[in-house]
């Protein structure tokens, strides 16, 4: 009999078992044919489930072990969280994800309407299409490193204002049918004490008993996940998701000097528990009847093109370069796994839903995370294909004619692309040169401020022929990439060279394989920056140990550029 061993119901621990030796063997699988992870954990699920062998029963203890992995996500989010970083897109991040969320709500709403659902479970379409998968892009993201990209850093903001008014949402839905101002300002509110909370036990509480911790491993784990735990059992009686709870206690501890270390900790049990979320996904799945199966392509439709378009639109609008906001927008093209928590308080606590829409929903979710998995990790190559269509959304940008600067008489000899910290370090050091260079950068603020200084730029993409062709490329002398991503710099060698063989090329490189590749390219030098910096220090410890530099003006003039450089907005 599926389910039973020698007789006895399979417990917890080998339910557990079967899940991680089933995901491995597939995830192994799906590596030697290089497709993404997500898929093959969500596969291992279906066959586990009613839809597949049968042979789970823990099915809501295996849900309680995903939400933990929901939980450690977003607490790590919350640690790795840089406010000073997304303080340059937060104007896109917070009236954008607003925008983004209101506007998508709008459109599932009068979809679902159209589709022949009453209002109220309309109203469950629209709230569910409109948030995206903080799970599911991250964990994307991070193993692109592309996190701390421009578009990374977009798609970061608008998720967290998500996670925002999600809270709002789950808050009034259970008072959905005696809803009032009150109850909205009271989840604004509670929501506001529970942050203000979290900082200040950050900031006068934990910070002694961290520093005692720190002595044991052990117990500085223990410490860690106990604050992560405590704040999303106050969540939970707030009424709030115990995954807000967790989101707000990685926020207030990334002011200690120790939230690198607690990443790195949890960052494993993070990964183990994250993997049971997909596959609990998939053990979800359940046959839906003939009159579902209209709707759920349709929104699924919605959910992958049209709200991406959504997302393009008011990215493009807020000023950002077409590749940019395609990126940004390709990556939220997924329901959220709130959107589960949504639908199980709609069918099973409040009966607004029926089980044939709960069973949409669930496929919804999983058809659609499954499908951004393929999308993120092919995004640039998609891109390519799209980029001439894509052109028409640049007409939606506002005050594109300030983003860029060139006095009449300039002929540019030196092109610098991505004008961050580094990249203003080079320009700083150029500029005593007196040669006549141009910065070019796709981050609108960055540009500005350039403009500002009356520094030659050009706002655009790496990748973008329009802008190189600008250039003139011909007549340049030297061109430096500050950009690490492997495919952009062997693009900009390829055409540069086509353009000019003779011109020299830097570019950045995080990876030595990568800075292999690039020379093969024809790079002519590839920055390493670990490397270059490990030269670097080494060269002046030796100078410091035989007397001949002294290390508080070396501190000194360190801190000063640091200083400077925290007042450069990042691209």
């Amino acid at each position: 009999m599926l389910g039973l061993i020698n007789g006895e119901p399979i417990n917890l621990f080998f339910s557990i078992g079967l899940i991680i030796i089933l995901a491995t063997f597939l995830g192994y699988l799906a590596k030697l044919i290089r497709q993404p992870l997500i898929p093959a954990y969500i596969t291992a699920g279906v066959i586990l489930g009613p839809l597949g062998l049968g042979l789970i029963h823990d099915e809501e203890a295996i849900k309680s072990l995903s939400e933990i992995g929901i939980a450690f996500l977003l607490f790590i989010v919350g640690l790795e969280i840089d406010l000073k970083k997304l303080k340059t897109v937060s104007l896109v991040s917070t009236f954008g994800g607003i925008l983004q969320v209101a506007l998508t709500f709008i459109f599932g709403f009068l979809i679902a309407v159209f589709l022949g659902f009453n209002q109220i479970t309309a109203i469950y379409v629209g709230l569910i299409v409109a948030f995206s998968s903080t799970m599911v892009v991250i964990k994307l993201l991070s193993d692109k490193e592309e996190l701390d990209t421009l578009h990374g850093r977009i798609v970061l903001g608008i998720l967290i204002i998500q996670d925002l008014l999600v809270i709002l949402a789950l808050s009034l839905l259970t008072t959905f049918l005696s809803f009032s101002y009150f109850v909205l300002i009271s989840a604004i509110g509670k929501g506001l004490i529970l942050l203000a909370i979290s900082i200040l036990v950050s900031k006068y509480i934990l910070p002694p008993f961290f520093k005692f911790a720190a002595k044991s491993q052990e117990l500085f784990i223990l410490l860690a996940i106990s604050v992560c735990f405590s704040f999303s059992l106050l969540a939970y009686v707030m009424g709030f998701s115990i995954v807000i709870g967790a989101f707000i206690a990685g926020v207030g501890l990334a002011s200690l000097p120790y939230s690198i270390d607690i990443i790195g900790r949890v960052m494993s049990l993070k990964d183990f528990f994250s993997t049971i979320f997909f596959i609990s996904l998939g053990m979800q799945l359940v046959m839906i009847g003939k009159n579902m199966i209209i709707p759920l392509i349709v929104l699924i439709v919605f959910v992958v093109l049209l709200k991406p378009l959504i997302v393009m639109s008011l990215t493009t609008f807020f000023g950002y370069e077409r590749r940019t906001s395609f990126l940004a927008s390709i990556s939220l093209g997924q329901v959220s796994e709130f959107s589960l928590v949504m639908v199980t308080l709609g069918y099973y606590q409040l009966a607004h839903v029926t089980q044939e829409f709960f069973s949409m929903i669930v496929l919804l979710t999983v058809i659609t995370i499954t499908l951004t998995s393929y999308f993120i990790k092919h995004d640039n190559l998609i891109y390519k294909k799209l980029s001439n269509s894509l052109k028409i959304f640049e007409k939606l940008s506002m005050d594109r004619k300030r983003l860029a600067y060139k006095r009449r008489d300039h002929k540019t000899q030196i092109v610098i692309f991505g004008c961050d910290r580094m990249g203003h370090i080079f320009l700083d050091a150029l500029k005593k040169l007196h040669k006549s260079l141009t910065v070019v950068d796709f981050n609108p603020e960055i540009i500005d401020n350039l403009v500002k200084k009356k520094i030659s730029c050009l706002y655009g993409d790496i990748m973008n022929t329009e802008v190189l062709d600008r250039l003139k490329l011909e007549n340049v002398k030297m061109i430096i990439s500050t950009v690490p991503k492997e495919m952009d710099n062997e693009f900009l060698i390829e055409y540069a060279k086509a353009k000019n063989p003779k011109v020299n090329i830097f570019v950045t490189s995080n990876h030595v394989q990568q800075a292999l590749d690039l020379y093969e390219a024809g790079a002519d030098y590839v920055i390493l920056p670990h490397v270059i910096g490990g030269q670097k220090v080494s060269g002046f410890l030796v100078s410091v140990v035989k007397g001949k530099k002294d290390l508080k003006e070396i501190r000194k003039r360190h801190l000063k550029t640091l200083l400077n450089l925290e007042r450069i907005p990042s691209s």
